[in-house]
């Protein structure tokens, strides 16, 4: 098999889907024929997913995607791989494609951000009075973020709404940019702006992803790595210049490489430099190291 024989294909769409469970079963067995991997999201919202497969799979998927009336215009953003980037299918009913768990959900056909292109989204990078909000987790903007973006002080997305009533003072008489990786938390964050009262909302059209791909936005500005939902972790976006923003979760040295601990009671992520990956052997801290093979001892001794 070539070197890049394989793709993998980030994508999305809010369209009403009447019977979730339904289209999940018929879902599935469309992605089993095909032999896909990865991870896709159903509500009656509409869909998000990701999956890998070589160039004849996905072409077959979004073939048959595109098919379908309800998904006829889904963009698609596509990377090349040298192997799969998930381990296994899987595809699961939600309530909400990203959950904001308000009491009038936000639909963004009826209300979000003016979408702008990679290339109107630069230019407005360099206006004054423009504030950039990252739409993502903080773990996400640690290993990269727009420059001078806001990082929001939230783990989960459902916590934008409180953080940004308590944080208002950031975005008042602003210009407000908005982004996160492929596009779809801003459709709902920017709709979430405005609907707490302010008016001049942006959001850059396709995310990250396609913001690195562009030609003439050629990823300016985006420093650091692109965090990702798949065994990648992080993808590099800037083709103008390579700038390391994470720091080593030991020693605050530049760091761009996510790890797990290796210990399973932790499996904390955390980012990690060459030498505090060897010193501490994949582990967060000696603790768990310890604790590791404190429970590795006690098995060997029951056995």
């Amino acid at each position: 098999m070539n070197h890049m024989e394989y793709r993998i294909l980030l994508y999305y769409k809010y369209v009403a889907i009447a019977d979730p469970d339904a289209f999940v079963s018929e879902h599935r067995a469309l992605c089993n024929e095909i032999g896909l991997k990865g991870r896709i999201i159903i509500a009656k919202e509409g869909i998000n997913g990701t999956l890998s497969g070589t160039t004849q799979q996905t072409t077959a998927y979004m073939a048959a995607m595109h098919a379908d009336a309800r998904f006829s215009d889904m963009p698609f953003k596509v990377d090349c791989s040298d192997k799969h980037a998930f381990k296994k299918l899987k595809i699961k009913v939600r309530p909400e494609l990203v959950s904001l768990k308000l009491e009038e959900n936000i639909d963004p056909n009826q209300v979000t951000g003016k979408r702008l292109s990679p290339g109107q989204f630069l230019e407005q990078l360099e206006q004054q009075n423009v504030v950039v909000l990252d739409g993502r987790n903080s773990y996400e903007y640690d290993l990269g973020h727009f420059r001078n973006a806001i990082r929001p002080d939230v783990t989960a997305f459902r916590e934008f709404p409180e953080w940004i009533r308590a944080n208002k003072e950031l975005f008042e008489h602003k210009k407000i940019l908005t982004y996160c990786t492929g596009g779809i938390r801003c459709e709902k964050l920017s709709g979430l702006l405005i609907r707490e009262g302010f008016e001049d909302v942006s959001q850059l059209d396709g995310g990250i992803v396609t913001y690195g791909k562009d030609p003439l936005a050629r990823g300016q500005y985006f420093d650091g790595k692109c965090y990702v939902f798949d065994e990648r972790i992080g993808v590099s976006i800037n083709q103008v210049e390579d700038i390391v923003v994470g720091r080593c979760y030991h020693c605050e040295a530049a760091a761009d490489k996510y790890i797990n601990c290796a210990y399973p009671g932790c499996h904390r992520q955390h980012l990690v430099c060459p030498s505090c990956e060897e010193r501490f052997d994949d582990y967060c801290s000696l603790q768990c190291q310890a604790a590791h093979a404190m429970e590795q001892d006690e098995q060997l001794h029951e056995a």
